[in-house]
């Protein structure tokens, strides 16, 4: 017999159908100006899948209006793929970028809204989760796109970046307010490495070049492996000549998925990772990750590495409205509990859910909620958990959701 992967089953396994329920019970009472679109993506194979990051992608909503809990939806993302309308390698050898899982992020940007994965196009989707299509910003976009774009909140910029398999291995772009792709340039980077985040700062645009390598002899269901020779830096580009070279600076080897901000302190750039020893190391067991700040030194060229916390923790999240400058506080999910640091003053405090209980990445909402989607193994379904992100001892609603929410990944509260 063949075991099953832990992605499909328990919290991790996939829903077979699509749901629309309306008017939704709510223990508590939700905040009236929390109106608007909770929406979180995730990988939802239909037929199983080699690794939990290779399912297609599904996005879970819940739409908040006025004190009620309006509807939940969940959707797959039809995209071109999906649908069967083609496969990720032509027959000559090229790479169709339609062909998406779109199954890690979904955002909002210059009144659309994308379900991003990073080794595709974005695809556009309605609020109400319908599928629009690929999104290319108008034929302007020839490479993948990151799952984790980062909006600037004083321009209403869009940065991101491309990697890939092939030369140019990694190309920066920036979209303007209006949605409009105007700047794409190639980073140079010594292989086809795996950056899966970045970061931004009011000045600098951050990139993690590490290693973790395509490689596609792999056989463990990713084509990626740890290498050991490939140096880890830190690439720092000026948001003022965006054309101009990336200065590297070393760090110790490590891996990070997801950054949870930075920002400029004089002539440092401190930032904030979740950060692994390794990851994907043949012969070595994956260790957890923990909170790290990284502080850069631009007029000596050095870094320095603190690890914060012992905490295993993964998801970090800030007030978006706040990206890239000195955030005070930072959110994490670790296991059944939401981590909340005070980066300014030290010290955290925490929300432990009761038990069979589990959360997933915790969305920060305008002015001061953070809200997540909460599986219950007793029960066998899900509720979205809005708390007090000032006091997170007592959730202050809990909508009920008429099914279950898998495991996934990221997600956006869309204000309207």
């Amino acid at each position: 017999m063949t075991e099953t992967g832990f992605h499909l089953r328990g919290v991790y396994a996939p829903v077979t159908e699509e749901r629309t329920a309306f008017d939704l019970p709510v223990t508590g009472a939700l905040p009236p100006e929390l109106t608007g679109w909770y929406l979180r993506n995730g990988p939802n194979p239909r037929s199983g899948s080699a690794h939990w990051f290779l399912g297609e992608g599904m996005i879970h909503g819940v739409r908040l209006e006025k004190g009620r809990a309006a509807w939940y939806r969940n959707r797959w993302v039809r995209t071109r793929s999906f649908t069967g309308e083609t496969t990720r390698v032509r027959e000559d050898g090229s790479v169709d970028l339609t062909a998406s899982l779109a199954n890690t992020h979904v955002i909002h940007h210059a009144g659309r809204t994308l379900a991003l994965v990073e080794s595709s196009l974005p695809y556009e989707v309605t609020r109400e989760l319908d599928t629009v299509g690929p999104y290319d910003f108008d034929g302007a976009l020839r490479t993948p796109m990151t799952a984790h774009p980062k909006l600037c909140p004083e321009t209403g910029e869009l940065h991101f970046f491309g990697y890939s398999p092939r030369p140019p291995y990694l190309t920066y772009h920036r979209a303007n307010a209006r949605g409009e792709l105007e700047l794409s340039r190639p980073v140079d980077v010594p292989g086809p490495t795996m950056m899966h985040d970045f970061t931004l700062t009011s000045r600098h645009v951050v990139f993690l070049d590490l290693p973790v390598v395509f490689d596609p002899s792999a056989t463990a269901g990713m084509p990626y492996h740890w290498d050991p020779g490939y140096a880890a830096r830190i690439g720092v580009l000026s948001r003022l000549g965006p054309h101009g070279p990336v200065r590297w600076f070393p760090v110790d080897p490590c891996y990070v998925f997801h950054t949870l901000n930075a920002h400029e302190a004089g002539d440092r750039i401190v930032l904030y990772v979740v950060r692994y020893p390794h990851l994907w190391w043949a012969g070595h067991e994956d260790a957890p990750s923990t909170l790290w700040r990284w502080t850069v030194d631009l007029a000596t060229g050095t870094v320095t590495e603190d690890q914060l916390d012992d905490r295993p923790c993964e998801f970090p999240r800030i007030d978006d409205r706040l990206a890239g400058q000195d955030v005070r506080y930072g959110h994490v999910t670790a296991g059944d509990t939401l981590v909340r640091y005070d980066l300014h003053a030290g010290g955290s405090q925490a929300h432990t859910f009761a038990a069979g209980r589990i959360p997933g990445e915790a969305v920060f909402a305008p002015p001061n909620w953070l809200l997540t989607y909460v599986h219950d193994e007793t029960r066998g379904t899900s509720d979205l958990v809005i708390l007090d992100a000032t006091d997170l001892r007592t959730p202050v609603a809990t909508v009920h959701l008429p099914g279950r929410v898998p495991a996934g990944f990221h997600g956006s509260w869309i204000a309207g």
